[in-house]
């Protein structure tokens, strides 16, 4: 969910929960008043992964890259981390190109999630049940980049192989917090959200998702325990909310909320879009989506109200808690029908040939929708951080951003749970 950027490459330290959190219990990091920091380097990777990097290279481009001498081959190290291992594999400048091969292409080499044990314990069945999750969360994410690859709706996949992928280097950088309310930015997304949501892919199509990772979620939160003090008082504020309640209450307000499901991102906040370098802020398309390791069959309104949500928060900060909120930022009602009529003309062929009245009749239709489900994206992150902060060894205020996930959601429920 919130990834820091090198050079407009993702880093998501996320991805392992996201995917393979199970029911039961987890192997939580220490609680102590040290955290580590996310491994983050601009220097060689060692001999042995320049030597495949170069190989893998060689088999999988093309024109110039065939007859690249060993010695010739540029590499360095993007970002190193629990999740993927980030480098930047080039061609020297002496080097011209022989066709429409890439000078530079991003190798991603899956780190330590297949190794990762989400289970206390290191019985042997465990680990061989937690290896097939990573494994099994490793195909899935893999097949999904090559169809949005395919679709031009991602980066472009040159390669794949056991232990990782080439993609296609995207000059760019990430969007800030405050660009989401930029009107033209916010009818892009919009318009790349409705074409991600308009897609069929090879997946379960029940929406299964949403409430089902949060129970699996809200499982964990009741098992947790912290031992530093501070923690301890934030947590204990947590629970007070009787958490399982207010879910059984918002399960009851969203099966009454009619949302159709499609193929959602469900983490689309700035950090996920990339602004491409060169692109003019005139031009239509000049945004990309990445990261679509939460990606799935989900209700609509999720993926529209949680986007929303996300103009308030602004992860680009150097102090703790490393973020800021700012609940005034959420997006007026005349911006989110902005938003809401760009992404009705795309995903609705018909939309323009109806009348005025009628046109608005659907737009205040999802935004009561959006609005709703946006009560889910506050409870779903919220108890996502509240596990983060047991689990995460990025340096992060992780209570903190659940309690501020848990303050906007009591907020807004007063207006749209009534």
């Amino acid at each position: 969910m919130k990834t820091k950027f090198i050079n407009g490459v993702s880093s998501s330290p996320s991805m392992s929960l996201g995917l393979l959190v199970t029911e039961n219990a987890l192997q939580v990091q220490p609680d102590t008043e040290e955290d580590c920091k996310e491994l983050i380097h601009l220097d060689q990777p060692d001999l042995d992964t320049q030597r495949k990097a170069y190989l893998w290279c060689k088999e999988f481009l093309h024109g110039a890259w065939k007859t690249l001498a060993e010695d010739d081959f540029h590499i360095s190290i993007i970002r190193g981390g629990l999740s993927n291992k980030l480098f930047l594999c080039s061609l020297p400048e002496s080097l011209d190109t022989v066709g429409d091969e890439p000078r530079s292409v991003l190798l991603r080499l899956y780190g330590a999630i297949l190794q990762m044990s989400c289970n206390k314990g290191d019985s042997r069945q465990s680990n061989k049940e937690n290896h097939f999750q990573g494994a099994e969360a490793m195909v899935l994410e893999s097949v999904m980049f090559a169809i949005l690859a395919e679709r031009e709706l991602g980066p472009k996949l040159y390669g794949i192989f056991p232990q990782g992928r080439l993609e296609q280097y995207v000059p760019s950088r990430k969007l800030d917090t405050c660009e989401l309310s930029d009107p033209s930015i916010s009818a892009e997304v919009a318009e790349k959200m409705a074409k991600f949501h308009g897609m069929r892919m090879p997946f379960n199509k029940e929406p299964k998702w949403l409430f089902g990772t949060m129970d699996k979620y809200l499982n964990q939160v009741m098992r947790l325990n912290f031992t530093r003090e501070s923690h301890l008082r934030r947590f204990n504020r947590l629970l007070s909310y009787n958490l399982p309640q207010e879910m059984d209450m918002l399960k009851c307000l969203l099966e009454s909320t009619h949302s159709p499901v499609v193929f959602c991102h469900n983490d689309c906040q700035e950090g996920n879009v990339l602004l491409l370098r060169g692109r003019q802020s005139s031009d239509k398309q000049k945004l990309m989506l990445i990261d679509f390791e939460y990606s799935s069959y989900n209700y609509r309104g999720f993926d529209i109200g949680n986007h929303f949500c996300e103009w308030m928060y602004d992860y680009n900060c150097d102090e703790f808690p490393f973020f800021k909120v700012d609940a005034q930022s959420y997006p007026s009602k005349a911006q989110q029908l902005h938003f809401i009529e760009s992404y009705l003309r795309e995903s609705d062929q018909g939309f323009d040939n109806l009348s005025a009245e009628d046109q608005m009749t659907l737009k205040e239709q999802l935004y009561v929708e959006v609005n709703r489900f946006s009560l889910a994206s506050h409870f779903f992150w919220g108890l996502w951080s509240i596990i983060q902060a047991r689990l995460s060894t990025i340096q992060f205020g992780y209570l903190e951003y659940a309690q501020a996930r848990f303050d906007a959601y009591f907020q807004l429920k007063k207006i749209w749970a009534v």
